[in-house]
């Protein structure tokens, strides 16, 4: 399949050709040109002169895992009968036909991260999925992290019921505490490989097991931190185990912006952007937040952090942090190829890019007007 007679904004090192075509082989785009393609046929299409773009990346969401308009019995985000639960694997509370993900799909969103929820200091496993599908399994990029919470979230679940943490300090230690029992539990893994006629295999835990790719550096830890403090804090942790920290929401990060910039190997997570002040730790909210992450050199997303604005609005918050003083293109960035790196999964979408999976997107007007539509939407190849 061919599509042709378009605009095409790769979002691949800024690459925009003004009257191109893209083709697509098994779901999978085989070609980015300029000009027109010869041998057209019945089944290519005629962009008439349109936008062609990847599809948008929303970074941070609970998409699927706590559905459209149902209380207890459709919000599986938070297993909070123990405040460190990193076995729970977002995959298992994901509902593929919760009618979010059409809505999504309509708005041009074509992947999305979608993790547990921040009542635990450490949640769960976060994975990356396409918002079409019956099927997790057959949605899912890959897991891409694990979810940690700072701050508010943890202190407040805990406190109602007068067990640790309540502070501040005992969520860190929480954190701490599982994370150094992981290492010693990989530690005596690797002996065991490296020498198992001597060593012995230590007996399963389910909780360490969980923690080794991000202890090996395969997934990012991502940390919901709202205050500056919160944030100091995840890039404290994440330096004492070498872990690589996303900071999800990262509200306050305006006023630290210029010492985020100089960390190495820092990325955040901006939004919700299109939000009330709705509780303490938000009290700094301030559109001009990811303008200032950007500009002090953070690698940054936008997320909606669905559903607390619906996932629909993805390009209307990126229209808000361009009000706040975000770059255009830099905002178009944010929901397409920097979400994609800050997830892990720009190898496979993100940018209109031979050998990536054909998940694209058409339109007639500006992708951040809250007033279009795109004329189609693609993901791996198939118009959804």
């Amino acid at each position: 399949m061919k599509i042709y007679n378009v605009q095409i904004k790769t979002m691949d090192r800024g690459l925009f050709i003004p009257d191109g075509w893209v083709e697509i082989k098994n779901g999978k785009i085989s070609a980015v040109e300029e000009g027109t393609p010869e041998n057209l046929s019945a089944e290519d299409i005629d962009g008439d002169g349109g936008l062609l773009m990847p599809g948008f990346i929303d970074a941070h969401t609970h998409l699927g895992i706590i559905e459209n308009g149902i209380d207890f019995e459709g919000d599986d985000c938070n297993e909070d009968t123990d405040p460190f639960t990193p076995q729970m694997r977002t995959i298992d509370g994901i509902n593929p036909f919760d009618r979010c993900f059409e809505e999504a799909r309509k708005r041009g969103i074509t992947s999305a991260v979608v993790a547990p929820g921040s009542a635990n200091p450490c949640g769960g496993e976060i994975i990356a999925l396409k918002t079409a599908g019956r099927r997790a399994d057959d949605m899912l990029i890959r897991p891409v992290g694990i979810k940690f919470a700072l701050g508010e979230n943890p202190k407040r679940t805990y406190n109602d019921r007068d067990e640790t943490p309540v502070t501040r300090m005992a969520t860190a230690a929480v954190i701490r505490e599982g994370l150094s029992k992981a290492v010693r539990y990989l530690d005596a893994v690797n002996a065991y490989e490296n020498d198992s006629e001597n060593q012995e295999l230590p007996e399963f835990d389910i909780k360490c097991q969980s923690l080794i790719p991000l202890l090996k550096g395969e997934i990012s830890a991502h940390f919901h931190c709202h205050r500056a403090d919160d944030m100091f804090t995840a890039i404290r942790i994440a330096k004492e185990f070498g872990l690589k920290p996303v900071l999800v929401h990262a509200t306050e990060g305006y006023l630290i912006a210029d010492i985020l910039g100089q960390e190495k190997n820092i990325s955040a997570v901006s939004g919700p952007v299109i939000c009330d002040r709705c509780k303490p730790e938000m009290k700094g909210l301030d559109i001009k937040n990811t303008a200032e992450l950007v500009k002090n050199g953070v690698k940054t997303s936008i997320c909606t952090d669905h559903p607390v604005i619906p996932v629909q609005y993805l390009p209307a918050s990126a229209a808000m942090a361009v009000k706040g003083g975000l770059d255009y293109e830099k905002a178009l960035e944010a929901i397409t190829i920097k979400g994609a790196e800050i997830a892990g999964i720009d190898d496979v979408t993100g940018s209109v890019t031979v050998g990536k999976d054909a998940d694209l997107q058409l339109y007639h007007g500006d992708p951040l007007d809250i007033a279009k539509d795109p004329d189609w939407v693609m993901i791996n190849g198939q118009i959804v």
